[in-house]
Order: C-alpha cells, then structure tokens, then sequence
C-alpha cells in the first residue's frame, strides 16, 4: 500500500505491517500503539496456536509416553497436556523446531528436521494468509479501527504470491532496517544463546554442506546443534537482509531500526510513519 502522509494520518483505519528480524524493535514499535485502539496480529502466535498446536502437543506427548509414571495417566486419561503460548512467550514453537545435530546432545536428524521446517513453512503462510479475515473481524466484531502486524523474522521468505501481493493490497509495510551496529548487537545475542529458527530448505542445505566441510565432518549426526546455530546465524543474516529490502522496495517502506528506541508514545509512531511517507 502506498499512501501520502496526509492520507495515513487521515485514515480513519489504519492498518502496518512490521517486518523484520526477531530482535530489531518490532515489539518495541507496537507496543506504542495502545491495545484498545489497535488490534495486535502476531503470526508467531497464530502458528503456535492455531497451525502448529497439534504437532507441538504430539512432540510433547512424545516424550512424556517414554515416561511410564505419565504413560499410565495419559493412556487412562488421567491428566491432559497443553502448550502455553502467550504473545509474549513463544519458547513451545522453537522447541518444536529445534536444532539439527547430534542426537545424543538433544539436537535433531536432518530428516526429521526438515519435516518441521515445512511445517513451519506451511503454519507461516496460512497464518498470513489469516490477515485480512482478522482485519475485517477486529473491526466487525471487536470494533478496533486500527490494525497492526506482527511478523515472525522468517516471512520474508515468502514469495510475493503466497504473502506480498494480498498484504500489500491491505496493509502499510514498513520494514524495520537495522544499522551495523544494531546488526552487529543482534548477531552477539544470538551467538551467545543461539535459537531454533525456520532457514528454507536451499539456504539450509548449502550452509550445512558448507560446515560439515569447514569442520571435517561427515554427516549432521555428528554437528553439534549449537555450534552450527552460531556458526550460521551471520549467514542467515546475509540471506534475509536482500529479501526484506526487495519487499520493503517493491511493497513498502523502510525506517531506520534505531529510531524506534526514541519512540514513547502513539502519536510518536504516527508522526515517524508519516515522515518516511514524504
């Protein structure tokens, strides 16, 4: 969606987009927009609880039947597991996805591990599919006038039919763009406490042929999952920047991350939004 500043701030309904990698200030930008008067959509936390429950629940069960005390409780339908995911506690869908490696140091087989990257694809793409129902229901049902989306890092991935053309149609993108500063503090954080993250099949075979090659190693079973977690993450990084600058040029707008800090109110939003419409 292209908009004038006027008409953005005219817009009796307005509805953003955030794109951007996990760290770089999305949460930190709508956290601004108050919560009755805006509509929060986070697709993380559509995927957890709506696309991937089931297989997060079925991993759970997994392992707590290897138990024979908790075995005895489910088989007789004595207790009954759930995951809790909340917007701000999303640690059930990493875990679900886990880290390739070595098994015996709880890391994953390739096969299985790619089984739930696509399935994470697939929950990624129905729940941004699930965007505009949820725009016409906040205001229908709900009665918020204003809507913002909450993207997982992963979405850029995602082509322009499967995501772009239709949520350019219904929304303001922005893309949150990092400096190398910023950039380099997100790579830190997660060298120094690595996470569960979706690649894409390409990109994930190219870097695993690459490390097993750089570190001397025959097969993933013998990777260990953190060490190619760090070891990859700046690689993801150089993967994603084009492809969320190529949507924020073909679809949308980019801010400088950095100037999200400073923000401390709605109207703070509203007014750096409409400078970078000019």
């Amino acid at each position: 969606m292209r908009l004038s500043p006027e008409e953005f701030l005219e817009s009796p309904n307005k509805v953003i987009t955030l794109l951007g990698m996990s760290g770089v200030g999305k949460t930190t930008f709508a956290s601004q927009l108050p919560q009755n008067k805006w509509f929060h959509y986070s697709a993380d936390f559509r995927i957890g609880t709506k696309y991937l429950n089931e297989p997060i629940l079925d991993e759970i069960k997994r392992h707590a039947m290897r138990e024979p005390f908790l075995r005895d409780l489910i088989l007789s339908d004595s207790i009954y597991i759930r995951s809790n995911i909340t917007v701000n506690h999303l640690k059930p869908i990493s875990t679900f996805l886990g880290k390739i490696g070595n098994r015996d140091l709880g890391g994953l087989s390739v096969d299985e591990f790619k089984r739930r990257q696509r399935l994470h694809r697939a929950a990624e793409v129905a729940a941004m599919a699930d965007v505009t129902g949820f725009i016409h229901k906040s205001r229908g049902i709900y009665g918020y006038p204003h809507f913002i989306v909450d993207t997982g890092g992963s979405v850029c991935v995602l082509s322009d039919d499967e995501v772009w053309n239709e949520l350019a149609q219904q929304s303001l993108i922005l893309y949150l763009k990092p400096d190398a500063e910023l950039e380099k503090l997100m790579l830190a954080r997660a060298i120094s406490s690595p996470k569960p993250l979706y690649y894409g099949e390409a990109f994930l075979d190219r870097n695993i042929a690459q490390f097993l090659e750089e570190r001397g190693l025959q097969s993933t079973d013998q990777m260990v999952p953190d060490e190619f977690a760090q070891w990859v993450f700046p690689h993801l990084v150089e993967h994603r920047r084009p492809l969320y600058e190529r949507i924020a040029d073909t679809h949308g707008y980019t801010i400088d991350a950095r100037r999200v800090v400073s923000l401390g109110s709605e109207q703070d939003v509203l007014d750096l939004v409409a400078e970078i419409l000019k």
